[in-house]
């Protein structure tokens, strides 16, 4: 199986709707941090929402079209990474994250990114990977610092959640910029 080694323990994996019981554990975990950044952690409250969620991104890794992949310290699933979007026409991708709050601290959100966003440019030829969170996620936009990726701009009020609106800022990186 695929594995790519994170360094203190951790790795990362593919993740794979025959996991959602795993999954669906580590989401009880996660969920209340979680959940504000990430639409999908609210759908996922029970084993078919889980399944559900997994599945989604098979059926889009089967596309080629996204890809998700988890982060585990040690054997738990703490987090993970993920092409959130991935578009071999225009030559753009989009990377995502998560981690629960135990997992935090560690640099495996950024060293899981720049192992996809490194996959992305020198195996697949990608031109453009982007990076999209929320104004007020402070560690995700640090993620996206430490990556060498440059703020373009902020998408306003574009984000609905728990009945409010907020504004996503947009980080990329261009193959021509990746060390």
């Amino acid at each position: 199986m695929f594995s790519v080694d994170l360094g203190g323990g951790a790795t990362l994996r593919p993740l794979e709707p025959w996991q959602a019981p795993e999954f669906l554990a580590h989401m009880d975990r996660a969920r209340a941090t979680v959940d504000p950044w990430i639409p999908w952690a609210s759908r996922s409250p029970d084993l078919d929402g889980a399944r559900a969620t997994l599945q989604r991104y098979a059926d889009l890794q089967s596309q080629d079209a996204g890809r998700l992949y988890g982060i585990w310290l040690e054997d738990t699933l703490v987090g993970g990474t993920m092409f959130v979007s991935f578009d071999v026409d225009s030559s753009v991708a989009e990377v995502g994250c998560w981690l629960e709050p135990a997992a935090t601290g560690r640099g495996l959100i950024t060293t899981g990114a720049r192992v996809l966003i490194d996959w992305a440019f020198r195996v697949r030829g990608l031109h453009r990977i982007e990076w999209h969170c929320r104004t007020d996620n402070t560690a995700s936009s640090n993620v996206a610092r430490r990556l060498g990726m440059k703020l373009e701009g902020t998408l306003r009020e574009n984000y609905p959640w728990q009945g409010v609106r907020h504004d996503t800022e947009v980080w990329a990186v261009l193959a021509s910029d990746w060390q």
